[in-house]
């Protein structure tokens, strides 16, 4: 793999000028960067590319290279990609205004993408949209917006806990890039559902369904995305754009001198332990000599470095070659006194959930479900079930009363 690498870079660095040639760099893109997977881990190696490649400016390129590209990406997927100003506008304001941001993202999707993938597939949807993280997030864990929304798909906390993420004072799973992607597929497949339209289903995941059933009404009925932005917030007209430009910059980043500065872990090289707590991160990273600042990027639920004592298993996120030690050691590591953040000694004392003493009775109507009717009353799932004594498969029909308990 290494020495094919080198001599696809020999052959980019031959050619000073053939970043301004579209038919001579497509055609190097088409025959040889298509050999390896959507993640490009080949190029997530910074020793693997030269200091020259990695100083090279940004191209630009005429709009109609741009056009043909995206229509080429637009064949391969079912989510509707086109070119226009508001794309163009995000391909250079992260191609070439934001460049260290991409190649940042560009060494994360090493990573992060194929559990992505993962998820995405599990739910029969458009692999296309593990780009809306890198748009939400930048694909970092620990994003926190202006309006308060959290991790790499960015929910805000009452969107948490409808959809069953776990937000307490040492475990935010808004951050677990596991249970927030499962969370995201959730949600994006309703959003769908909802729309039948993959451009409508992206915006409303960024304002709202409500405002996007709005702006139709407001319209008169329009259902074509682009019709509709003079209905939508600021933000909403851009996103579609934006999604599109992140799209065509992930699978044209080497045609644009975009690559990684720095390596992050890739996912084949990385394993999931199942444990309880307490366990203290440090003391992890002391006993299998590993390094805590990894070993935290890898784990960022744990807002404080700490899986509490609980009674429930969580995930811990290892170092390929680092499990076995841990599992040999975990006497030791349970064994150490544990502290949380070098100096507030954890109690164990979760937080009090959310009291509900209010009945009412839901009657299920005509394309209702579970997820409808929690996203509804803000509710989990989980305690709808509870509440009316469902099993875990229960399908509801129209006509059923549910038992709903509101704040």
């Amino acid at each position: 793999m290494k020495r094919l690498t080198f001599i696809i870079l020999a052959i980019a660095a031959s050619f000073p000028s053939v970043a301004q040639n579209s038919t001579t760099m497509d055609r190097i893109n088409t025959s040889l960067l298509k050999m390896y997977d959507s993640v490009n881990v080949w190029w997530t190696s910074p020793e693997n590319i030269s200091d020259s490649i990695k100083q090279l400016k940004a191209p630009v390129y005429p709009e109609t290279v741009y056009e043909k590209r995206i229509a080429n990406l637009d064949e391969q997927t079912s989510i509707k990609l086109e070119y226009n100003e508001v794309v163009l506008k995000y391909i250079k304001a992260y191609g070439i205004d934001n460049r260290p941001k991409m190649q940042r993202i560009i060494g994360l999707s090493a990573y992060y993408f194929p559990i992505f993938e993962e998820y995405l597939a599990k739910y029969g949807l458009p692999l296309e949209l593990k780009y809306l993280a890198a748009v939400e997030s930048s694909l970092d864990p620990n994003a926190i917006s202006k309006s308060g929304a959290v991790g790499l798909w960015q929910f805000l906390k009452p969107t948490a806990d409808v959809i069953g993420l776990k937000v307490t004072t040492y475990i935010d799973e808004r951050r677990d890039v596991r249970k927030s992607t499962d969370a995201a597929c959730r949600y994006l497949r309703f959003l769908y559902d909802t729309f039948g339209d993959w451009q409508l289903a992206l915006v409303a995941y960024n304002g709202g369904q409500g405002t996007v059933k709005n702006a139709i009404e407001r319209s008169g009925g329009k259902t074509n995305h682009w019709e509709l932005l003079p209905f939508f917030t600021d933000q909403m007209k851009n996103y579609v754009g934006a999604f599109i430009a992140m799209e065509y910059l992930m699978q044209y980043h080497a045609l644009h001198n975009l690559f990684p500065k720095s390596g992050y872990i890739e996912y084949m090289k990385t394993d999931t332990l199942h444990v309880k707590g307490p366990i203290h991160l440090k003391n992890v990273a002391q006993s299998t000599e590993t390094d805590y600042e990894t070993l935290k990027a890898l784990n960022p639920q744990y807002i404080l470095g700490y899986i509490p004592n609980d009674n429930e298993y969580h995930v811990i996120t290892m170092p390929l070659e680092k499990t076995n030690v841990f599992i040999s050691k975990m006497d030791e590591i349970m064994n150490v006194p544990t502290e949380v953040n070098d100096s507030i000694v954890a109690t164990e004392k979760l937080p009090e959930t959310i009291k509900r003493d209010k009945e009412i009775i839901h009657k299920v109507v005509a394309g209702d479900n579970l997820f409808r009717i929690s996203m509804k009353y803000n509710c989990p799932i989980s305690d709808i079930k509870k509440w009316n004594g469902m099993a875990e498969d229960h399908v509801i029909h129209v006509g059923d009363e549910i038992k709903i308990y509101l704040e």
